[in-house]
């Protein structure tokens, strides 16, 4: 399971600024559209969502991750972005049972107190300073610390920290782990098919979401969640059948087959309805993609910021005008 958030902009409307806010630009002023924040508890392997949480976007992602914990199975292992960790958190899940592995900031102290044979140690973690001093209140963690040495690769040569309970290092070797954090990208995948193909930007559509009203944005969300459930779970039936990974069919092929299909949906029998849905997991099981590339993605902005103004609350709806054009001109000589 895989635990991470994403950023939803709103139409430019007053009522979605005064319940979600708009993000700070800083010097440059607000942002340009209200926003709304959402995490996500999703399943890595299949993609799909079983949970979320949405508050204003001044809300930060690790307190609203508590709402989830209850979400979590008791036999997971939960992934985590190094935002999320806090001390209350990890012995939230801890306690319950939940495996975990992490990445945490470098400035996290981590002192060991043992070394182990595949180059990880065990570490202490604590709610406070003065408890790391007094050494009370401690939890046991185990910590790999690793560098990439291909200077292809983003992030060569930075030091990168994982955190896990799994403390085994026979049963859970350090490389494993380290490649298997990575199927938190997974997350993202499943972002990117909710804002980018389920319900695409247009010219009738400037925001990721089209709802004018909060109640509406809310109902927007969970439809387009539901919507995504569906079509993940018909994907994992459909790779299932063809003992196939599921990642391994394209969601945006499969998304456009089940829009196409719907409309022949013959419910009037049992027997009309198994027909259908056999040869709509057929068609489905049959949208192979290729095994992913070895790839990069460097962390760079392909369109830079404006030269022009940014955009201020007092330009959004200006008075009416009382002059014509004609009548503002001034000859100057």
């Amino acid at each position: 399971m895989g635990i991470d958030g994403v950023v939803y902009n709103l139409p430019d409307r007053a009522a979605l600024e005064k319940i979600f806010g708009r993000p700070s630009g800083g010097d440059r002023g607000e942002g340009a559209f209200p926003q709304i924040r959402k995490v996500s508890l999703v399943e890595l392997g299949t993609h799909v969502e079983t949970a979320f949480v949405v508050k204003p976007i001044s809300r930060g992602e690790p307190r609203m991750t508590l709402a989830l914990a209850r979400h979590v199975p008791d036999d997971a292992l939960l992934i985590q972005d190094r935002g999320f960790f806090s001390h209350k958190l990890w012995k939230t899940f801890d306690s319950r049972g939940v495996k975990l592995l992490a990445r945490v900031k470098s400035q996290l102290v981590l002192e060991p107190i043992k070394r182990l044979s595949d180059g990880s140690y065990l570490a202490k973690i604590f709610p406070t300073p003065y408890d790391r001093k007094k050494n009370r209140k401690g939890h046991i963690v185990r910590v790999i610390r690793y560098k990439l040495d291909d200077p292809q690769r983003v992030g060569h040569e930075e030091e990168h920290v994982l955190m896990t309970s799994l403390l085994d290092e026979k049963s859970y070797p350090a490389t494993e782990l380290i490649c298997l954090y990575h199927e938190r990208w997974e997350e993202e995948l499943v972002f990117d098919e909710q804002k980018t193909h389920q319900d695409a930007c247009r010219t009738s559509k400037p925001a990721h979401l089209r709802s004018e009203t909060p109640s509406g944005v809310i109902q927007e969300l969970y439809a387009l969640s539901l919507a995504h459930f569906v079509t993940r779970a018909l994907m994992f039936e459909a790779a299932k059948r063809r003992q196939l990974d599921s990642d391994r069919l394209s969601f945006t092929g499969c998304f456009q087959i089940l829009q196409c299909r719907l409309p022949e949906c013959n419910g009037q029998s049992e027997q009309s309805l198994d027909a259908w849905y056999d040869s709509l997991l057929w068609e489905l099981g049959h949208e192979q993609i290729e095994p992913r590339r070895n790839r990069i993605n460097p962390r760079v902005i392909k369109q830079k910021l404006s030269k022009w103004p940014k955009k201020q609350s007092r330009h959004r709806h200006p008075p009416p005008l009382t002059k014509t054009f004609v009548e503002s001109i001034v000859v100057t000589n």
